[in-house]
C-alpha cells in the first residue's frame, strides 16, 4: 500500500467526531466513542493506520495501548469461556494466547449463533505480490478455524484495484496477482460450498448491488472525513479517497444477491489485523445511516519481522519473513541467518542468564504456529533459564515451518484453474442456518 501523509491528533479528532455525529451508538457496543482511527504512543513510540506500522520497541506494538486508542475491547477470558461454551469445541490458539486480541461485537456474533440467527463471515486480501508469507496466513488460518466452528458462509475480498492505486499496478498485473494469491488462499482449506473468492474488479461489473453499496456508503462520508480518518492528503488521487467505501462493501449482506438477495440485514464477522480497523469503524458509523448492521470483528496483533518488532516486514524483502515458495533449505538459511535472537552473547553468558522470549523472533514464530500449550510453555522456560540456546530454538522453529510451508505447496499445487473458477463464481452459499430452517 501507498505513503500517506498523517493528520494531526487534532484533526483526527475532529473529523471521527463528525462522523459519529449523525450516527446512533450500537447496542450491542454501548462504550464506543470516536476515537482517533489512528494510534500513536504518547512518546511517538508506535504508530499505526492501514498502511504503516511502526514501533521503536522490541516487544512490538502495545496491545493495551491500541485497544485504548482505538476504543476497540479486550478479548478476555470470559469471552474465550463463552466461545468454549457456545461451539463446544477448544478455543483457537491464537485466542488462547492473546494474538486476536482485541474484538468489536464479539458477544453479539455469539448470541446470534446461540439463538441461531444467521451472519456470515468476511476478510480479504491485498494481492501486491504473486508469493504470500507466512504472515499473511495468520487472518485465513482464523477465518478457516471460525468457519469450521460457526458453519457459516464466508467472502473474501481481494483488492486488486487498492494494489493499483497504492502500488501503480496495471489492472491486468493487479488482477492476475489476485488470482494467483487465490491459490494460496484455497490451499488454507476453506470449503467451496461455504465460500465465495471475488476480486474487486471482476466482481464489480458482475453484481450491481455491490456497486450501487459502495455508492450508498460513499455519499455518507465527506471529503473531510475520509482525511481525519486515512490521512489522505491534497496530492492523494481520488481512488483513494473513494476506495474505502470499497472495503466496506463487503459488510453489506445485499453486496452478495446470490447467497442473501435483497437482505440487508445478516450482520458479519470480519477476522483482521488491528491496522485495518480504520475502514470497519468508518463502515460501522455508516452502517446505521444505509440501513445494515454493524459489522463486528476480530483483531489480531502483528505479525513481526524476522529481523525484529521494529522492522518492516514486505513481500518485497525477501530477508524479511518465510515466503510460501521457500524451499527448506532457505528456511533453514533466513532462520539462521536473520530471525532476530533474545540469546546471550556466549554460551556461558546464556547458560546464566538465559534468553528472552519477548525479543526472540523464533520464539515468537512458535507462538503463532506451535499448537501444543504445554510443549511451547516448556521451551519459554527452557530457553528463559538458559537451558534452551538460541541454536536449538531456531532448530525447533525451521523443522516446523519446513513442516508447514511444505504442506502449504503440496495443497497450492493441487488447486486447477478449475477450483480457482469455482471459489470465485457467484453462486449460493451453505450455511447452518439455512438446515435448521
Amino acid at each position: 500500500m501507498g505513503d500517506v501523509a498523517v493528520e494531526s491528533n487534532a484533526a483526527i479528532s475532529e473529523a471521527v467526531a463528525e462522523l459519529n455525529m449523525d450516527s446512533k451508538p450500537s447496542v450491542q457496543d454501548p462504550t464506543e466513542n470516536p476515537t482517533p482511527n489512528v494510534a500513536e504512543d504518547d512518546d511517538e513510540e508506535d504508530f499505526v493506520d492501514p498502511w504503516t506500522v511502526k514501533t521503536t520497541s522490541a516487544r512490538g506494538i502495545d496491545k493495551a495501548k491500541l485497544i485504548e486508542r482505538f476504543g476497540s475491547s479486550k478479548i478476555d477470558q470470559p469471552l474465550l469461556e463463552k466461545l468454549e461454551a457456545v461451539t463446544g469445541k477448544k478455543c483457537h490458539r491464537f485466542l488462547r494466547r492473546g494474538l486476536f486480541f482485541s474484538h468489536r461485537d464479539f458477544n453479539w456474533i455469539l448470541s446470534r449463533y446461540e439463538k441461531e440467527e444467521p451472519f456470515y463471515l468476511y476478510t480479504g486480501r491485498g494481492p501486491s505480490s504473486d508469493s504470500m508469507h507466512v504472515g499473511h496466513l495468520i487472518p485465513f488460518v482464523m477465518t478457516k478455524w471460525l468457519q469450521d466452528m460457526f458453519d457459516v458462509p464466508l467472502v473474501i475480498q481481494l483488492t486488486d484495484d487498492e494494489k493499483s492505486l497504492w502500488k501503480g499496478l496495471s489492472r491486468k498485473e493487479a488482477m492476475k496477482l489476485a488470482r494467483e494469491n487465490t491459490k494460496d488462499i484455497i490451499a488454507c482449506g476453506f470449503d467451496v460450498d461455504k465460500t465465495f473468492i471475488f476480486s474487486d474488479y471482476q466482481y464489480m461489473g458482475q453484481r450491481p448491488e455491490f456497486y450501487g453499496n459502495i455508492i450508498d456508503i460513499q455519499r455518507c462520508v465527506t471529503f473531510n472525513q475520509v482525511k481525519g480518518i486515512f490521512g489522505f492528503g491534497d496530492s492523494d488521487c481520488i481512488g483513494k479517497i473513494a476506495f474505502p467505501a470499497v472495503q466496506a462493501a463487503p459488510a453489506v449482506a445485499s453486496s452478495f444477491p446470490d447467497t442473501f438477495g435483497e437482505n440487508k440485514s445478516v450482520p458479519c464477522l470480519i477476522p483482521c489485523a488491528i491496522d485495518q480497523d480504520p475502514y470497519f469503524r468508518m463502515t460501522r458509523d455508516v452502517a446505521p445511516r444505509v440501513g445494515f448492521p454493524k459489522p463486528a470483528l476480530l483483531h489480531s496483533t502483528f505479525f513481526p519481522a524476522l529481523q525484529g518488532a521494529q522492522c518492516k516486514m514486505s513481500a518485497s524483502d525477501e530477508t524479511s519473513s518465510i515466503f510460501l515458495t521457500d524451499t527448506a533449505k532457505k528456511i533453514k538459511t533466513k532462520i539462521n541467518k536473520y530471525a532476530f535472537s533474545g540469546g546471550q552473547a556466549t554460551v556461558e553468558e546464556h547458560r546464566e542468564i538465559g534468553g528472552n522470549c519477548d525479543v526472540d523472533i523464533a520464539y515468537q514464530y512458535l507462538t503463532f504456529f506451535l499448537e501444543d500449550d504445554e510443549e511451547l510453555e516448556q521451551v519459554r522456560q527452557d530457553y528463559t533459564s538458559g537451558k534452551l540456546l538460541t541454536g536449538e530454538l531456531k532448530a525447533k522453529l525451521i523443522g516446523l515451518l519446513q513442516e508447514i510451508v511444505a504442506d502449504h505447496q503440496k495443497l497450492r499445487a493441487e488447486v486447477t484453474e478449475d477450483v480457482i473458477d469455482e471459489f470465485m463464481r457467484p453462486r449460493k452459499l451453505k450455511s447452518r442456518f439455512e438446515t435448521k430452517k
